[in-house]
Parts: structure tokens; sequence; C-alpha cells
């Protein structure tokens, strides 16, 4: 015990002598501790797409913008609104928010505003709204305050102070954009490792968080102050957001490599699949073809084989081969003899899916669009009974959509001709748009609106759904599950929240999850507070 005590004091001066020189080897500016905002900004960009994608695979089966084609527990179970036990699946946005952000956005805004590189502080405050609120409304309660606590345990937040939170950083944002940047910022941002979204362009970064306010107000119809008070926020915010498609938030990438590509797309490989395999994923869903075919106001064509008058049809996906027939997938139907599968999502070696629409290697990644924007200002104004404008910002919506297309979904190869004009007009007169605003219906707003947000705005597609209660007089072409389609589990009740990361919450957090419910089978049936009245 005596030599114990003589190693034990040796090791306490030892230390006290010399770790402070030891220690200095993190002050090597070689080996640098601290690193710089415009080192970080672009890999955290890349991990917006990269994690909305990996999730929006289980939410598209929700959504049914798209399917899979195997009957398989592990396809069916989110099919049938159910969820995949002891899995990370569904968890790729928590991930996102609280790692792959995390410390690396907190210093990326820390060393922003010390080098008053302010515009990167500005995209880093306006990234951090939008991580949280887009995992708030997938989850419902979430980690906030203690977000980055040095601890094992943390305590959960609702929407209501997430979302306050939200327009806190949102408002930091513009207070930032504000501020003269450091000399040397503006080439930082458009350099090829800059600001994949805009290229330090300040303006566009504001529609950017304007747009964010209204699609969080946009999620609130079931309040009893929503016609009176978050109606007129909606409009305020989608008029000081984007006024065309120009400005739309798409990430780029170059689409040389597997780690330089749209993660849509064949390089990136996480949705690809051969039209003759059976894949898990990326199988176009039948609703959206529905829409596309004539089910907007009318009733759908079956198994068309020349495209109707909605120009998109050709323009968003490609036929069956051979048969030349536009069919998509139904939900938990699909095994890999059933010929109702339209066809892989995106680029593969299989004639014709080349990297269709916006699924090429090199694809621009949606974020936000002044499409689905102008649809959310026609929703709230015709909730408040302003059907005038709001008709006027359905139209709007529309042709922003087509515009959409003409910007950045005409990939792959070859790429289809633009929507022209002409064609744009006689979609406007045909019998699929609501020709003026006596005519307008909330089912003609979020119809339109699904189509412009499908394939890529899976967490506002189903904030839309599940705020409509899946209501089949407002999404017409949406197939309503039936008796013998659910899990036990579910009670014959749809999802209404992912469940949190399971390696994370239900490994290390359980106590917490407890308190919310989170342990109950049927956890994700629960309605989110913002879908609540």
């Amino acid at each position: 015990m005596k030599y114990l005590k003589i190693i034990m004091f040796s090791a306490v001066v030892l230390c006290i002598t010399s770790c402070k020189k030891w220690l200095d080897v993190n002050t090597d500016p070689a080996t640098p501790q601290v690193t710089k905002a415009e080192y970080l900004l672009s890999p955290i960009m890349f991990q917006m797409a990269n994690n909305t994608a990996t999730d929006n695979r289980l939410i598209f089966k929700y959504t049914q913008d798209m399917f899979g084609q195997d009957v398989t527990t592990f396809t069916v179970a989110w099919e049938k609104h159910g969820y995949q036990s002891a899995s990370d699946l569904g968890g790729s946005m928590w991930r996102m928010v609280y790692i792959n952000f995390g410390l690396n956005l907190e210093d990326m805004i820390k060393d922003a505003e010390a080098t008053n590189k302010w515009t990167y502080a500005g995209i880093g405050y306006a990234i951090k709204a939008w991580g949280f609120q887009l995992l708030t409304d997938a989850h419902g309660p979430v980690i906030l305050d203690e977000a980055y606590a040095n601890q094992l345990k943390f305590k959960y937040q609702d929407q209501p102070e997430v979302y306050a939170r939200v327009r806190q950083w949102s408002q930091k944002a513009l207070e930032c954009f504000n501020k003269t940047d450091a000399n040397g910022t503006a080439a930082l941002l458009a350099g090829v490792s800059g600001d994949q979204m805009y290229k330090g362009d300040r303006v566009k970064w504001r529609k950017f968080v304007y747009g964010l306010l209204a699609q969080q107000y946009s999620h609130l119809i079931n309040k009893a102050e929503f016609n009176t008070q978050y109606a007129d926020s909606v409009v305020k915010y989608v008029d000081l957001s984007f006024t065309s498609a120009a400005d739309d938030a798409t990430i780029n990438f170059g689409g040389s490599n597997s780690n330089d590509s749209n993660p849509f797309s064949q390089n990136f490989g996480m949705y690809t699949a051969t039209a003759t395999t059976a894949p898990t994923y990326g199988r176009i869903g039948q609703p959206v073809v529905s829409l596309l075919t004539g089910g907007v106001r009318g009733t759908a064509a079956v198994d068309p084989t020349t495209p109707g008058v909605d120009p998109r049809l050709t323009r968003m996906m490609n036929p069956i081969p051979v048969s030349g027939v536009y069919r998509g997938a139904l939900p938990f139907a699909g095994t890999a003899a059933t010929p109702h599968i339209l066809g892989a999502l995106t680029g593969t070696s299989t004639v014709p899916f080349p990297g269709k629409y916006i699924y090429s290697n090199a694809a621009r990644y949606p974020i936000m669009s002044y499409a689905q924007l102008q649809f959310a200002k026609a929703e709230a104004l015709f909730r408040k009974g302003t059907t005038g404008t709001a008709f006027t910002a359905y139209v709007n919506g529309i042709k922003g959509h087509m515009d959409f297309i003409n910007l950045y979904g005409r990939t792959g190869s070859p790429a289809p001709a633009t929507i022209s004009t002409t064609e744009i007009n006689n979609y406007l007169a045909s019998t699929e748009v609501a020709q003026n605003a006596g005519a307008l219906t909330i089912a003609d707003i979020m119809q339109q609106k699904y189509i412009a947000q499908w394939g890529w705005a899976g967490m506002e597609q189903w904030s839309d759904l599940r705020k409509y209660h899946y209501d089949p007089l407002v999404y017409k072409t949406y197939k309503q599950l039936e008796a013998g389609d659910f899990f036990e589990r579910n009670n014959g009740k749809y999802a209404y929240r992912l469940r949190p990361r399971y390696s994370s919450e239900y490994v290390w957090n359980q106590d917490e999850l407890a308190k919310w419910g989170g342990l109950q089978t049927d956890y994700h049936t629960k309605e989110t507070w913002s879908n609540l009245p």
C-alpha cells in the first residue's frame, strides 16, 4: 500500500509539472483543435440532403410517394403505417441535428460571429432553425435545451417550445444578414467549397428564412387561432419569401462520383435498383400517377400509354418498358412477379431509367420551393375565405412547379424538352384545374401541392397529410388503409410521428421516453401537438 501511494503521488507531481507541455500539442497549427466556419459549411449542407433523403425512404411509404416491391416485414411495416422495432430506421434526421450538425454547427456559428463572417453565422442559424423544425415535425417532443449538454440522459421539450426557438433562431439569422462581413467572406462563400445553396446570396437566404416561418404557421390549421392569426402569418412570410422558382432552395452536386452526387442518384446508391429485382425503396406510387393522369378533379386514366393534358407526367416519370403503360405501385401489395410496378425511381443500368426528373447524379437536391409556398399561401387564404387571392396563389403554385421542372427537373439522359408555354396554358385551361375562385376547393390546392412536393419534400408532404388526418375528400388518390392492412399494434390508426432514434434514445434515454409514452408500441400513431386542436 505504501508503494502504491508513492506511485500515485509521483504521477500527480509529474502531471502538474509536465501535463501543460504535453497538452501543448493541441495548439500545433498542423493539428488545429478549433476549426473555421468556411471548413464546416459545405459538409453540413451535404448532411441536409443526405439525412432527409435517408428518412424519406420511410416517410415516402407513409405519404405513398414511393413504395417497395417486396412483401417482407421490412417494407410492408412502413407501408402499413407501422415501424421497425429495435432499428435506427427513421432516425437519420435525429442524427443529423444532434451529431452531423451538432457541435459542428455550433462551432461554425461561434467562429463566424467571432471573426465577423456574418453571412456564415446567418446561414448557421438558418440551418439550425430548419433542422429543429424538421425534427419536431417528424418526432414531436425532441431534445432542445439539453441538446449539447455533457450528460448521458436528456429531457424532451414539445413542439410549442421548439417552434418558439425556431422563430428566435430565424430572427438571429436575419440580424446576422444585416451586418457587414469581414473582407474575403464573399469569396469564400462563392467558392467551390462554400455555400452550396445560394453562394452567399443574402437576399435569397432571407427568403429561405421567411419561407421556413411560413411553413411553421401553415402546419397549424387545426388551431382555433389559424383563421384569425396564423393564416395571416403564412401569407405575410410567403410574400417575403421566394418570388419565383429561381429562388428555390436547392443543394448543388457535381455528380462525378458517389461522394459528390445527389443522394437520390445512381452514383449514391441509396435508392437504386434495377427494374427486374425487388427493391425496398424507390417505386413510384400510384397516387401521383393518378393525379398526373386525370385524377385531380376527374377520374384517373387506367394504364394510359399516351400522356394526357398534364405535361409534367412525361417529365417526372417513365412508362413501363415495352408496354409503354404509365402505372405506379400500390402499398403493401408488391411482389417481384406482380407487374404493377412503374420501375426504379433513380438512375440504373436498366434502360430507360437513367435518373429522370430530379434523380440524376448531378441534379440539384431540393430543400424548399416557391411552388410549395404558393400552395401554402393559397391554403391559408382559402381557409380565411379570401378565395380570390387564394385562386391567384393556387395558379402561381401550378406555374411555379412547371418552372421548377424546367429549371431543376430535366436531368437524365436524354433530358426531356422543357414544358412550353402552350403546354402550361393548355393545362391551366383544362378540367383538371379550377377555372375561377368560386370553383376552387381545398382538394384542388392540396393535391396540386402533393404533385409539386412529390418525390423530395417528404416532411412537408407528411405534415400536410397529417394535418388533414389523411382525409380521402382532400387526398382523393391516396389509398386508404383497410381492415387487415394494419399491424395489430396500430389499433387501426395511421402514423403521426416517427419514433426517436433507437440507438440513442431507446438504449440510453428510456426514462425520458417513458414520460412521453415513447415505450408504447403505438407511440408512432399519437398525433403531434401541431395536428391537435
